[in-house]
């Protein structure tokens, strides 16, 4: 047999057709309608691809293979398991034969045994498939496909169990995976973030392409990664954004959820890849819901509604040019397999670099992602590169950071460096010390980073409790751009789900419910975040049904909480939610009644030194507001003196200091001593009282209150006078962790080395601000 000169080129576009087809083999159930309808378009491209010059023996084993599949798929039936392994046995003959073919080698021909008895079971009818065209018949012209017939609506994922995914391919580069990961996971909150969005706009064009080449992005990175479950599980999510995009169908919420839970399954993974690649958990496989989730698209395809003539007309039309995953992990490694037993996967079609989408500023509902625009990529580049580091490095250098800021001190403040006289050098420490502030505050510039992030993953929680409960909620963001710490940023995460949760569940009212009360069916959360003094302040506000002190009263004394004949004002009642066991819940569900979501709340904002109030009206709502410090790492502190040890207190926190002169003290019943500041009466707490021994109170108040300085501190909203021995300067200081002896002494935030080498307690400014009542007053 002689080489044909077309054999190369059909090799090239056949063998992609055949990978597709081994994909599909991998992952197709016995009993799936649509499983045999995708699999009939693919062996009708691959005949249609036949050339004119073909070996008969090729054309008649693709051509029998192909009629064996139309026989099942056309008639309305479901491919059998017999059907499945008949197919499965086809494949290496075909790539066999397109090798023989290609050598100039004989081909053994191929012909499939009679049909089994099994293939025909009766399904849900599918959409009417064209005959299969003659093996040498150019391709018919494209005409708009008809529509299906109706489906039954996709309440859930199909129940088929789950499959075992190898997680970390044996022979994946090391280096390659981290990059991987970081880019699935920019990938992951696009394609969320995008997804609501298509949930209030399915018709959204630019957010419809947007989306599509971020699945297509990731299908491609896991091709790189030889990670050929994955890539088959987003090509089928690409697939169904493909034909909403083109105008073929609308995406109902039905299909948002399958995307949903396609966009879950990748971040499972994801998260399991990056673990098991850090070494922090064994490699091995992970069980996932990768069957249901694509059969689900496939039925979300079948469900879908046409679009309007109007809609399907100005769909989007699909890029000009095909798209590839990111240059620095595309080109690290050849294409991947499928999994094992299956044919090489297909080669992954080029696409354009993805532009990551920026968030807008201000108000959304949820926040969209807009599309990338033309030439943002050069704009961003000629800004500046960014480059990942690994948090482990970034925490190395904000500690020697720390170390230097504390070296720096003791030189500055040495003894004889106080003595000398000498102006050069003076001049070279001054300049030392200008130096470690400026690399001080740009190693702090590296932690922080926007709450953004941390606030868009609320959007889906807020969709998901939604729909789970039946009620209509929108949630408005506002300051995403605000950045902290990402050590708090982290630690808000579980905060913050709770307490929507707690709006969602207990605030917002059902539909009909507000409809009663005068209000809009659709409830509203608003998530804001703002700097105020050295705090970052997050509020979540709900206009629901709000909070009752009496009821909360009732289940307290029920609970055993407090006692009946406890004296409580409205605050204290309020703040009783946070009780560890409390819950206003009748019954116990997934999402409340266990009475531990606002415990977690309260530890956890008191472990990062910030305080959470509550402020509540029966009827209009519930507002939440969290403050929490800038950062955790390095601050600048104002030193002072108080019964000769020296104490530190947040530069940030303080608004004013002034020395006491006579008078300016008065004694409130009930409030303790109060210092009048600009026309205001201000509570006065002694801090040597407060801080130091019986002794040293018992001469203090002997001395009076008129000997001393008076620092005023705020947190939040409030404010206090603290009344200190002397001022001795500013210093920037390290915030050392206390440990596990003083975890009870809630005055203190931390200590820090101080630049004569002794240790210095910082004080936590929102603890003393908040002492008040019979409290107050014993520490005044």
């Amino acid at each position: 047999m002689t080489k044909p000169d077309d054999s190369p080129a059909f090799a090239a576009q056949a063998g992609e057709l055949i990978g597709k087809i081994g994909l599909e083999l991998a992952f197709v159930t016995p009993g799936q309608a649509a499983s045999a309808a995708v699999l009939d378009d693919l062996f009708a491209e691959l005949l249609v691809l036949l050339p004119a010059t073909a070996p008969a023996a090729l054309v008649d084993g693709v051509t029998a293979a192909a009629e064996r599949l139309a026989s099942v798929a056309g008639g309305g039936q479901r491919p059998s398991a017999a059907t499945i392994a008949l197919l499965g046995d086809w494949l290496p003959w075909c790539e066999e034969a397109i090798a023989s073919w290609g050598a100039g080698r004989t081909i053994t021909s191929w012909a499939p045994p009679a049909a089994d008895a099994g293939a025909a079971v009766p399904a849900e009818p599918v959409a009417a498939r064209p005959p299969v065209p003659p093996a040498l018949s150019p391709p018919p012209p494209v005409a708009p496909p008809p529509p299906a017939p109706a489906a039954p609506p996709l309440a859930a994922l199909p129940d088929l169990p789950e499959m075992a995914v190898d997680v970390v391919p044996s022979d994946a580069d090391p280096d390659l995976l981290p990059l991987f990961c970081a880019e699935a996971e920019d990938l992951l909150r696009e394609i969320e973030q995008g997804v609501l969005v298509l949930e209030t706009d399915p018709t959204d064009g630019a957010q419809l392409a947007a989306l599509f080449r971020a699945f297509h992005t990731f299908k491609g990175n896991a091709g790189v990664m030889k990670l050929g479950v994955i890539q088959q599980l987003t090509h089928e999510l690409e697939s169904l954004l493909d034909g909403a995009r083109r105008g073929q169908l609308v995406l109902g919420r039905e299909a948002i959820g399958v995307i949903l839970a396609g966009a879950d399954v990748l971040e499972r993974f994801v998260a399991e890849l990056g673990a098991q690649a850090a070494g922090s958990r064994p490699r091995g496989a992970l069980s996932l819901p990768v069957p249901a989730v694509i059969e689900g698209a496939r039925l979300a395809m079948l469900a879908a509604p046409s679009p309007p003539p109007a809609v399907a007309a100005a769909a989007v039309a699909p890029p000009a040019n095909p798209v590839t995953p990111r240059a620095d992990v595309a080109t690290a490694a050849p294409a991947a397999p499928p999994p094992a037993g299956l044919p090489p996967a297909p080669a992954q079609a080029p696409e354009p670099e993805r532009s990551a989408p920026s968030a807008a500023a201000g108000t959304v509902v949820p926040d969209p992602v807009p599309a990338a625009a033309p030439g943002r990529a050069a704009s961003r580049a000629a800004g500046g590169a960014i480059v990942r580091v690994d948090t482990h490095k970034l925490d190395s250098l904000i500690d020697l950071v720390g170390e230097l800021v504390i070296a720096q001190s003791m030189v500055v403040q040495h003894p004889d460096m106080v003595a000398s006289g000498d102006s050069d050098l003076s001049r070279a420490v001054g300049q030392l010390r200008g130096i470690t502030s400026d690399l001080r505050r740009t190693a702090m510039a590296l932690r922080m980073v926007p709450i953004r992030a941390t606030f868009q993953k609320m959007a889906r929680l807020v969709r998901d409790l939604a729909v789970q409960q039946g009620k209509e909620i929108q949630l408005v963001l506002e300051g995403e751009d605000t950045e902290l710490d990402r050590t708090v940023v982290d630690d808000l995460s579980d905060p913050l789900v709770h307490m929507i949760r707690n709006s969602a569940d207990h605030g917002i009212e059902p539909p009909e419910e507000r409809a009663r009360a005068g209000k809009q069916r659709c409830g509203t959360i608003t998530l804001q975040a703002f700097h105020k003094g050295g705090y970052i302040v997050i509020r979540i506000a709900d206009d629901g049904r709000g909070l009752s002190p009496e009821r909360i009263r009732r289940k307290a004394e029920e609970r055993g909480i407090v006692s009946s004949t406890a004296v409580l004002d409205r605050r204290e009642i309020l703040e009783l939610i946070f009780a560890p066991g409390f819950s206003t819940a009748e019954t116990v569900t997934d999402l409340s009644g266990r009475g531990v979501g606002m415990d977690v709340v309260r530890r956890t904002i008191a472990g990062l030194r910030g305080k959470i109030e509550i402020d509540s009206t029966v009827g209009s709502g519930t507002t939440f507001t969290l403050s929490v410090p800038l950062t955790l790492a390095i601050i600048e502190g104002l030193l002072v003196g108080v019964a000769g040890e020296r104490y530190v207190i947040p530069t940030l926190s303080v608004r004013e200091s002034f020395r006491l002169h006579p008078g300016m003290v008065s004694t409130v019943h009930g409030r303790g001593e109060m210092v009048m500041v600009h026309g205001r009466l201000m509570p006065l707490l002694r801090l040597r009282n407060r801080l130091g021994t019986a002794a040293e109170s018992t001469a203090s108040r002997a001395a009076g209150a008129d000997d001393g300085v008076v620092v005023v501190v705020e947190a939040g909203a409030d404010a206090r006078c603290l009344l200190v021995d002397e001022l001795i300067g500013k210093q920037e200081v390290v915030i050392k962790d206390l440990g596990e002896i003083f975890r009870d002494r809630t005055d203190f935030a931390g200590a820090a080395i101080l630049g004569n080498g002794r240790v210095g307690l910082i004080l936590d400014v929102a603890a003393l601000v908040q002492l008040r009542g019979r409290q107050g007053e014993a520490a005044a």
